[in-house]
């Protein structure tokens, strides 16, 4: 890699790094291009030859956010040759990982207000979405017919889950919950 495009990336990960922090405690409402500008040391020409505006700022970092919950999602399964303990297990790790309040904020709770559902569901479906439809499917619980619409279903309720234990005080209590509910799908479907 030259110099130049070696100084381009270190620019965009310093960026998104600062831009990570300011959209997890502010949300993207509160966080200004101007905030933004001004904790990185560019200008307003230099972070618009990376990124497009705020929202394309906001869709890099929730990219970057999904990405590494999709490498923790694969580590917690990692060695597991059952479909239905990998698909309890990474549920179980996403729950967890909600927790993060990096997590919570980009990718539960702004993420489908400031992208449009559309937007955002394309996105999940390169991401944590497709890896639990593709976890579903190897378990053998769900007719075909019946996948995707039991994976969204699933997925809704894994989401309000992990918010309700990321917020609730009793984690261990509610991961229990989640994972017999996991159980009794995956066991009477």
């Amino acid at each position: 890699m030259n110099l130049k495009a070696e100084r381009g990336a270190a620019t965009r990960d310093r960026v998104l790094t600062i831009a990570t922090r300011l959209f997890a405690e502010r949300g993207y409402d509160d966080t200004s291009i101007e905030t933004v500008l001004q904790e990185s040391g560019l200008s307003r020409g230099a972070l618009y030859h990376h990124y497009a505006g705020k929202e394309a700022l906001f869709e890099a970092v929730l990219e970057a956010t999904e990405a590494a919950v999709g490498v923790k999602i694969v580590q917690a399964v990692r060695g597991l040759k059952d479909p239905a303990q990998s698909l309890r297990a990474g549920v179980l790790a996403w729950i967890r990982l909600a927790g993060d309040p990096v997590v919570q904020r980009i990718v539960l709770i702004d993420a489908p207000s400031v992208l449009g559902w559309e937007r955002w569901r394309a996105l999940e479906e390169r991401h944590s979405f497709g890896m639990l439809k593709s976890a579903l499917q190897a378990t053998g619980a769900v007719p075909p017919e019946f996948l995707d619409l039991h994976a969204h279903m699933l997925l809704a309720a894994v989401n309000e889950s992990a918010l309700l234990v990321a917020r609730g005080g009793d984690h261990a209590t509610a991961e229990a919950a989640v994972e017999e509910f996991l159980r009794r799908l995956l066991t009477h479907s």
